[in-house]
């Protein structure tokens, strides 16, 4: 088979589209995570407690991921939530969603629907008005079709 100079550059040009514009797969290192968390807390280890993630054990779609958090908090203009932040340790980009709070929000509470990109965990961590921060951390397993993985 001989190929003509306009088929050989029209192969080369569409060779090159698609090594450029392929989706790349490139998952959260563990180092990415934890710095987003150091950065997210000045460096300082989130304790557990105070902090609820609402999220399904089992996801059979990965694109729409129900994901509620909870922080046990009086609320007050001396105590109270400043944000938290969701990460999903498995993405491209850990840093899912950071929800802002003040004393006068009345509860610290959000739901929302994320993506994942393959079984992973979860992470939500809250920093408090004295600076302190909490973590809850769940894994969600995320199937193809409803057949596992």
């Amino acid at each position: 088979m001989t190929l003509t100079r306009r088929e050989a550059l029209g192969l080369t040009a569409g060779a090159a589209a698609f090594l450029t514009l392929a989706p790349r797969i490139a998952f959260a290192a563990a180092e990415e995570t934890e710095a987003a968390i150091k950065a997210f807390t000045g460096g300082a280890t989130p304790a557990s407690g105070k902090v609820s993630l609402d999220t399904p054990e089992i996801a059979e779609n990965g694109n729409t991921v129900p994901v509620g958090v909870s922080v046990e908090s009086p609320m007050t203009a001396d105590n109270y939530v400043e944000s938290v932040m969701i990460l999903a340790d498995g993405n491209p980009a850990p840093g899912v969603a950071t929800f802002h709070f003040t004393a006068m929000s009345g509860i610290a509470e959000a739901k929302t629907r994320i993506r994942l990109a393959k079984t992973q965990n979860v992470i939500a961590i809250a920093k408090m008005s004295d600076g302190s921060t909490f973590m809850d951390k769940k894994e969600v397993k995320v199937t193809i079709g409803g057949c596992g993985g």
